[in-house]
């Protein structure tokens, strides 16, 4: 594969096999899942002429699938001269493989389909009870970083779960946090997870300050709290919080720090905001998150399928391009220094490095029978993901800015 394999590495009968039903497995889902067939009709739901209001509200001239109005708050001319915008619906098709067909009876429909935030902390309060995330990606929901030297080596041999603290080694070399003034800092961790970044930032860049991290997940908030008194890390704390409405007072804190939790967000606009808020004059933001690709060119219907079940999957509203992100930050007026990356060439081999953890280690699966349905969705989800990330239609976004001086 492209950017994953070294040259002349080898690969075992068992990888080949796994790797072997899981791509087959894919196509034929490719073909039979409502939101991918290639049989599937669209229709326009609406269309509308991009009149200067319309497009203040766009994040892009073109969007994808679900973004149409989700951000109504948005007030950001778009910059491309998009006449129209269509929404579109599918139907499933009735001819299917045998795969697919078997892929239909047990998966009717899109797993974790986002309608609210509480379909979110359902989700992730479900993952903390099983247990299964927990035991694949350690403490840290979020992807690693692979060197080009690791991928030259082949990714398999760098740890999995090292891959991830190098991540976040590397997100703060990057952001600017160390080129802060000396002196205690406030950390605010938006979207924590079980808290592992935020411990972590807390015991090896903070360890005079206090890091706070917040998430929707009542069983998150237990998990994160009881890792942090098993390690004796102090100076960090857990919060129940919604990430769009934070009852933080203006300008408290020197560091704001969005990993992985604005895929969840329904307005992206909302959560750069707040986070812009909360953040002190002089502090830094940073945001690594899932993005799609700019538009123009227009999504196709194919790219639209295929957007649609990666909302669908894993409870996201949309998705929105690094530049849209970075279009919402400077007009909050309020940021400076804004600037981006797109770490798709780090992060690329986590996809399929997870599900090899997975092939390698599938007793604990084995032993709870109940998750065997979600662990091969998620299986299927994971590498669905990495042929969109790596034929560019999703990118991985950094983002940092400081905020100005009142």
């Amino acid at each position: 594969e492209r950017g994953t394999m070294a040259p002349g590495s080898t690969t075992t009968t068992r990888e080949a096999t796994a790797m072997a039903l899981l791509g087959l497995l894919c196509l034929q889902i490719g073909a039979a899942n409502p939101l991918t067939t290639s049989r599937s009709i669209s229709r326009p739901l609406s269309v509308r002429k991009a009149s200067p209001y319309n497009l203040n509200r766009l994040s892009n001239g073109h969007m994808g699938p679900g973004q149409l109005d989700r951000d109504r708050d948005l007030r950001i001319l778009a910059t491309d001269s998009a006449s129209e915008v269509q929404k579109t619906e599918s139907r499933r098709s009735s001819k299917f493989g045998p795969i697919g067909k078997l892929y239909q009876r047990l998966f009717p429909s899109g797993s974790r389909k986002y309608e609210a935030k509480e379909t979110v902390s359902k989700e992730y309060d479900a993952w903390a009870d099983d247990g299964i995330l927990q035991h694949y990606w350690g403490e840290h929901i979020h992807l690693g970083y692979y060197s080009p030297e690791d991928i030259k080596r082949g990714y398999k041999k760098k740890d999995f779960i090292a891959a991830k603290f190098e991540f976040i080694d590397k997100m703060v070399e990057w952001s600017g946090i160390l080129d802060l003034p000396a002196g205690p800092k406030k950390v605010l961790d938006v979207g924590c997870g079980f808290g592992g970044t935020s411990r972590y930032l807390a015991k090896n860049y903070f360890q005079d300050g206090e890091v706070t991290g917040i998430t929707i997940s009542p069983n998150q908030i237990r998990e994160a709290t009881k890792y942090a008194k098993e390690q004796e890390v102090s100076n960090v704390k857990f919060e129940l919080k919604d990430a769009l409405n934070m009852d933080y007072p203006d300008n408290s804190f020197d560091v704001v720090w969005g990993l992985e939790s604005g895929e969840h967000m329904p307005s992206k606009t909302k959560y750069v905001e707040e986070m812009t808020r909360v953040l002190k004059p002089g502090g830094v933001l940073v945001i690594g998150t899932w993005c799609q690709r700019d538009s123009p060119p227009i999504f196709t219907e194919r790219e639209n399928k295929e957007l649609q079940f990666l909302y669908d999957e894993w409870a996201h509203p949309h998705f929105i391009s690094i530049n849209t992100y970075k279009k919402i930050m400077r007009a909050t007026g309020k940021l400076e220094k804004v600037d981006s990356d797109d770490w798709n060439r780090y992060t690329l081999p986590s996809w399929r490095h997870s599900i090899w953890v997975g092939v390698y280690d599938p007793w604990i699966v084995f032993r709870k029978p109940w998750t065997w349905r979600k662990t091969l969705r998620d299986g299927i989800c994971l590498e669905r993901m990495h042929r969109a990330f790596d034929k560019g239609l999703m990118q991985y976004g950094m983002m940092k800015a400081r905020k100005k001086a009142e």
